[in-house]
């Protein structure tokens, strides 16, 4: 079972207004193809159907506790989304007076008609993600350097989508997520280099550019986020994990580190109402009768 924090991985910049088409593009960071929707099934999937994990606990307990994490990260994309579509619609009032005419205008269309200005469960041209990216063979060494290959994927991905917004809330949340990936593109490679006996980690970072080179990345470096891998659990369940995350950082030279548990967090922003959207449909007098509703059955 994976146990719910109310809380975000960081705290993200609340913007005064949004970018419909910045919002658009992180899209492909929550349902691409090497989004984080995927990465959160592929291992989800592969930690499911896992064999022998009494044998095999270490390279379990990785996929595990990093599956945990990845449910955050869909979190935290999302909730930049939702932010990058704040204020978007200038228009309020009569629906006779066009009041979501941005969105006509807007490259994804979809987030105005079908979410409300929120994330939707798809890509950045709209596509539905498909339980087709999960790739789960049952093969470990496979399995491994398919998950190796993902996250070299989306963290090609994170950095595009950077080089194409401004944005400062896109911009923290992708930082953040450079690091985070790169965390995990290492762990990968380090169960390759014990299952296998080959240095994988020989390849990374690829591509070929530090994380310190992005302004928004270089502060989580500076505090030693990536060094860390969390075991999502405070029973001491997945201490496994320790001997695959140990030495060093191939990169800065830092101790790896294994902490039980997860990362403090910060708040989930807050929606605020959106009429002409109808979202949530709930006036200040439906407010008050569920109130009183509410109340009555404590």
């Amino acid at each position: 079972m994976i146990k719910r924090e109310n809380v975000l991985a960081i705290d993200l910049p609340i913007p005064e207004h949004g970018d419909p088409n910045a919002a658009a593009a992180v899209q492909e960071l929550l349902g691409g193809k090497f989004g984080e929707m995927s990465t959160l099934n592929n291992y989800m999937y592969q930690s499911f159907n896992f064999r022998r994990k009494d044998k095999l606990k270490p390279f379990y307990d990785l996929v595990a506790s990093i599956t945990a994490e990845e449910f955050g990260h869909v979190e935290l994309v999302a909730n930049t989304i939702n932010l990058l579509s704040r204020g978007n619609t200038i228009y309020t009032g009569n629906p006779d007076v066009t009041p979501l005419r941005e969105g006509k205008d807007a490259r994804n269309t979809y987030h105005f008609i079908a979410t409300a200005q929120t994330a939707l469960a798809g890509d950045s041209m709209g596509r539905a993600w498909t339980g087709d990216n999960v790739f789960s063979s049952g093969n470990l060494v496979l399995d491994l350097l398919h998950n190796f290959f993902l996250e070299v994927g989306a963290r090609t991905h994170k950095m595009r989508v950077y080089e194409m917004t401004e944005h400062e809330t896109a911009r923290e949340m992708i930082g953040y997520l450079l690091v985070r990936g790169g965390t995990h593109v290492l762990a990968y490679a380090k169960a390759l280099e014990i299952a296998t006996g080959v240095d994988v980690k020989k390849m990374v970072p690829i591509p070929d550019l530090s994380n310190t080179r992005f302004d928004h990345a270089r502060k989580f470096e500076e505090q030693g986020i990536g060094n860390i891998l969390y075991t999502w659990n405070d029973v001491g369940d997945y201490q496994g994990i320790k001997q695959i995350w140990k030495g060093t950082n191939p990169e800065s030279g830092s101790q790896l580190i294994v902490k039980e548990g997860m990362p403090k967090g910060a708040p989930i922003p807050n929606l605020e109402d959106l009429p002409e959207q109808f979202a949530p449909g709930i006036d200040a007098d439906d407010y008050a009768r569920i109130a009183k509703r509410l109340m009555e059955n404590m």
